[in-house]
């Protein structure tokens, strides 16, 4: 029987979000009811709000999400009630033209529950990235819980549903960062903290911060950096160079992404370095650049999708990282709040006060 649960659902493009009452199904077959223990306030959920994913309102919000798995429907069997999992939003197909290539992380064809979930009055709502998880209870395709070690707090599991497995999986998945590299990460916040935490997770010697914002960069140092650069008052370029014997960053990670940012990103790799992108630009952004600097350079140039994870793979081995004290998640959970505290912590992460701010419930 259908359930009504309490959510954050955003109506309108920049209006506040709304605490509701939120219809949850069944789970039909392949799906699975989730009760959402924590959940993560992500710069995509205000990108929802914002009208800046798509208009397809009213949205169901959040998505970084950890919790118990309550029922599943026919045909389920990787997960079962009572299963510990962080949610996912790329829940690989496994019969695309990526995953028949055993690339799964580029699957093109990712999973979504069949079903809505609606508000009192039946209107549809549109989960963010296929989770909706702003909400007591949410449901979800199977493929979409992982399932991790239930030792783990469900306020840092969580975090590896979006922003830090982006940031973190651009060093190690995408821009391949290996023992003794260079790295510089443009910009600090969560992801690219992360990123930063993830160069240093996979050996590099020297990994460089490099933001506006000193705070961020306190929150860079704390998490791996060897070495910070204000943009506001040095040369990005010059700097990474410098720190770099005159070469420049064999891995240099674009977790703004900005043209000013990405061709700072460019120029700041060493001859056949690389380039990673994972910050998310807008439609409307442009580069215009010399062909022949591409050429002349060599490397890489890549983007980063979710930080190239495969959840089944990365979110158990993460924890248990986590749990040997080799990885610390909890040092980007900036603050814990209650449901109805959304709108305060949108307005925090837009004044760059917090790393994250962590629904629990």
């Amino acid at each position: 029987m259908a359930q009504t649960v309490r959510g954050v659902v955003s109506r309108s493009k920049g209006a506040p979000v709304e605490l509701v009452d939120v219809v949850v199904p069944d789970p039909g077959p392949g799906e699975a009811v989730v009760r959402v223990q924590a959940c993560g306030v992500c710069h995509t959920d205000l990108h929802y709000r914002e009208g800046g994913i798509n208009d397809e309102y009213p949205f169901l919000l959040g998505h970084e999400a950890a919790g118990v798995v309550e029922s599943v429907g026919e045909g389920v069997t990787d997960v079962a009630p009572g299963d510990f999992v962080v949610l996912n939003w790329r829940a690989v197909c496994g019969a695309c033209r990526a995953c028949l290539k055993g690339k799964p992380w580029y699957c093109f064809n990712t999973h979504n529950a069949a079903q809505p979930m609606t508000l009192a009055d039946g209107t549809p709502l549109s989960a963010a990235l296929g989770i909706g998880a702003f909400a007591e209870k949410t449901l979800v395709h199977a493929g979409q819980c992982t399932k991790v070690d239930p030792r783990v707090s469900p306020e840092v599991a969580g975090l590896l549903g979006c922003g830090v497995m982006a940031g973190l999986g651009a060093a190690v998945n995408t821009g391949n960062v290996g023992r003794g590299d260079s790295v510089a990460v443009i910009g600090c916040g969560g992801v690219g903290a992360a990123a930063v935490a993830g160069a240093n997770l996979a050996g590099a010697t020297t990994v460089i911060g490099i933001d506006l914002d000193p705070r961020k960069l306190e929150w860079a140092r704390g998490l791996g950096a060897t070495h910070t650069v204000n943009a506001s008052d040095e040369d990005v370029v010059e700097r990474v160079r410098e720190l770099t014997g005159g070469h420049g960053a064999d891995v240099v990670i674009d977790a703004v992404g900005r043209p000013e940012t990405w061709e700072q990103a460019f120029h700041a790799r060493d001859l056949a370095g690389t380039v990673v992108l994972v910050g998310v630009p807008t439609p409307d952004m442009r580069i215009d650049m010399p062909l022949i600097d591409f050429f002349s350079r060599g490397g890489a140039l890549k983007s980063s999708w979710y930080g190239d994870c495969l959840p089944s793979r990365d979110f158990p081995y993460l924890i248990d990282l986590h749990l040997q004290g080799r990885l610390d998640l909890g040092a980007f959970v900036t603050e814990t709040i209650a449901l109805d505290q959304v709108e305060e912590a949108f307005a925090k992460m837009h004044h760059g006060d917090v790393l994250r701010s962590v629904v629990v419930f």
